[in-house]
């Protein structure tokens, strides 16, 4: 029992330390946020890697989200006579969660490692040590941009999730099982709010900021070789994905 007390105590110990260096990590990272100059060329960099090179992923992703949401929503509503609702379940289910988090899913998915396996690369190849050696600041240079990069893409690309997945959802109740357009549309528009809209924005800036900061924790201090960066890299999208989802959790408690 003791040796049972002891390893769970050092195991919490272990995890409080990490999110203190992860805090400290995001307290330096914000504070050259606001510190000029900033590297502007750098951020659009990230933004077009991070942003454009995902639209088509989250465009697929979006559009079977919202097929399958239509479909199986379809014959759940028929059951009860309520088909007539279904334009507003799709919607609200994709703007107030599944948007958000599927964006933030494949993201970390696509980018995310992308950028742990980059800066770690950078890290065992002593690149880091040479920006200090140059007097540029590593976190000013490699983490800033990439934060500020995911926290403007993340809801862009969860909006587009949104409409794309809202589009899927109208072809298969009204295309393919002969619902009315006008029904599907006026649900919709009746059920969604600006508050809905509201939470689906602030989920997507918090995953934008906790999926980019992990990552780029996990690979400013990943370890040596290539057996460093390939297990910085897959702890980074574990812990991001899981870290999304935990954090899902936490939003819907407070803003629903």
């Amino acid at each position: 029992m003791l040796t049972l007390l002891a390893r769970l105590g050092e195991a919490t110990l272990g995890l409080l330390a990490y999110l203190g260096r992860l805090g400290l990590f995001l307290l330096q990272a914000v504070v050259y946020v606001f510190t000029p100059p900033l590297k502007v060329g750098r951020v659009v960099r990230q933004i077009h890697f991070i942003g454009a090179r995902s639209l088509l992923v989250i465009a697929l992703t979006g559009l079977f989200t919202g097929m399958v949401l239509g479909l199986q929503g379809y014959y759940t509503l028929s059951r009860y006579g309520s088909e007539a609702f279904l334009g507003s379940a799709v919607a609200l289910s994709l703007i107030t969660e599944l948007g958000p988090v599927l964006s933030a899913l494949m993201v970390t998915g696509r980018a995310g490692s992308a950028l742990t396996s980059e800066i770690g690369i950078m890290r065992i190849t002593e690149q880091i040590d040479a920006l200090e050696v140059m007097a540029l600041n590593p976190i000013r240079y490699l983490v800033v941009p990439n934060l500020l990069a995911g926290v403007l893409v993340m809801p862009l690309l969860a909006a587009l999730f949104d409409v794309v997945g809202i589009y899927g959802g109208f072809l298969v109740g009204v295309e393919l099982l002969g619902l009315s357009s006008g029904t599907y549309f006026s649900s919709m528009t009746e059920a969604v709010t600006f508050a809905d809209i509201k939470t689906g924005l602030y989920k997507s800036l918090s995953f934008g900021l906790i999926m980019s900061l992990i990552c780029c924790f996990k690979g400013y201090h990943a370890g040596f070789g290539a057996a460093g960066v390939s297990r910085a890299t897959t702890d980074a999208v574990v812990f991001s994905s899981v870290s999304v989802l935990v954090l899902d959790y936490f939003l819907n408690s407070v803003l629903l």
